[in-house]
């Protein structure tokens, strides 16, 4: 458990970087002065690189190793962040954000992957749990920086490339044997989409909600003139709700059919966003509201995956899994430049309202194929999901 604990250890400094990272890039677009719709391309770019490296860091790993692996993503990240310093021109930024993508799905990769072959079979559930604390824990202090950091100057990115260092330093003095990698299957898209066309309908929506709601709301919010303070309590109520919704939404999708789970879950996240919208925009009335909007796009893309998962071969579960991160990191690129397109022309409620719709033409679409199949459901568990592709979360107008 000693190996174990550095890994989860050391990569709950990269989430609590990551989380900050990500809010700390969209609050600055407004310092910069960007236009709002290379924004979107700018925030965009991340989910590109992070698709590229959930197809292409396998090979890497499988080659060099998991700890040279982990310090060369986790170095990658720390080289496009110092770069971010120097030079604030929209294309540099661009590159940085698509290396920072691919660095940190190497990690997130590398990571839990290792769990997966340390960990012993009665060990292994206690081992994902204190990984998803140390991960949802990890996000929710990296809101909080962002209330009590100023986010001027180079002070924020200096803190983000120490706290990758360090996590470079403890698994570089962690002593592993290799874990061993099992070779994987072939899976094309295609075969996929045909096999489970609602479970990959559900990682794009997911990937697309997700990245738009934490790359839009926080700049947003900035150009509003509203504490920073508040952005980070706002940010934190929705990683809170992630928090708070796995378990109980997991265990729901195991004992009933999984197309209405996903259908109830893409609703109550369209309730949630139109209420965002049209309900009185005070601290009171947004932070709970957040907590619930959080809580049901956090569980959109792993009820996605379980479904999607009970309808292949089990043993292609690893080619699976890359393809369902493709399918949402497509979803995740569409969606930041598509939101900051909307919100220069329609402000927020338009964004809330293209979200809200996205889910709700999955919603319906899983209980209209829920309501045409009676076919027994599978037996494939949910699972808890880490939210590493993405980071924090979102409101609409909050008084100061």
């Amino acid at each position: 458990m000693g190996q174990i604990g550095a890994i989860i250890l050391a990569t709950s400094f990269i989430q609590l970087a990551n989380g900050f990272f990500t809010t700390l890039v969209s609050l600055r677009f407004g310092l910069e002065a960007f236009d709002p719709a290379f924004e979107g391309l700018v925030m965009s770019s991340y989910f590109v690189g992070f698709t590229i490296g959930a197809v292409a860091c396998g090979p890497l790993i499988q080659r060099i190793g998991h700890i040279r692996s982990y310090a060369a993503f986790a170095g990658v990240t720390i080289a496009a962040a110092a770069i971010m310093v120097v030079n604030t021109t929209l294309w540099t930024w661009g590159a940085s954000r698509v290396a920072v993508g691919f660095g940190c799905v190497g990690v997130f990769v590398t990571t839990e992957s290792w769990l997966n072959s340390k960990a012993s079979p009665e060990l292994r559930g206690r081992t994902f749990a204190s990984y998803m604390i140390g991960t949802f824990l990890a996000l929710a202090l990296g809101q909080l920086l962002i209330g009590y950091m100023p986010i001027e100057g180079s002070a924020p990115f200096n803190v983000i490339v120490v706290l990758f260092a360090v996590a470079i330093v403890i698994v570089s003095s962690t002593y592993a044997d290799p874990p061993a990698i099992v070779p994987e299957h072939h899976l094309p898209f295609l075969e996929l989409v045909r096999a489970a066309p609602l479970g990959v309908a559900g990682c794009v929506v997911a990937g697309m909600v997700s990245s738009t709601f934490y790359a839009v709301v926080p700049a947003w919010m900035l150009l509003n003139d509203i504490s920073q303070s508040t952005i980070s309590f706002v940010m934190l109520a929705a990683v809170l709700g992630g928090l708070g919704f796995q378990v109980p939404i997991g265990r729901f999708s195991d004992r009933h059919d999984r197309r209405l789970v996903l259908s109830a879950i893409a609703l109550g996240f369209t309730a949630a966003a139109i209420a965002l919208a049209v309900l009185p925009h005070t601290l009171g009335t947004v932070l709970p509201i957040a907590v619930v909007l959080g809580g049901f796009m956090s569980t959109l893309y792993p009820v996605s995956v379980a479904h999607t998962m009970d309808n292949m071969a089990g043993e292609r579960l690893v080619a699976i899994s890359s393809r369902v991160i493709l399918a949402s990191g497509i979803g995740s690129i569409i969606g930041p430049f598509t939101g900051s397109w909307i919100m220069g022309r329609h402000e927020i409620n338009g964004v809330l309202y293209c979200m809200a719709g996205a889910t709700a033409a999955l919603g319906t679409l899983a209980a209209a194929l829920a309501a045409r199949s009676k076919a027994a459901r599978q037996d494939r568990p949910f699972q808890v999901m880490t939210p590493q592709a993405v980071p924090i979360a979102a409101a609409t107008d909050v008084d100061r």
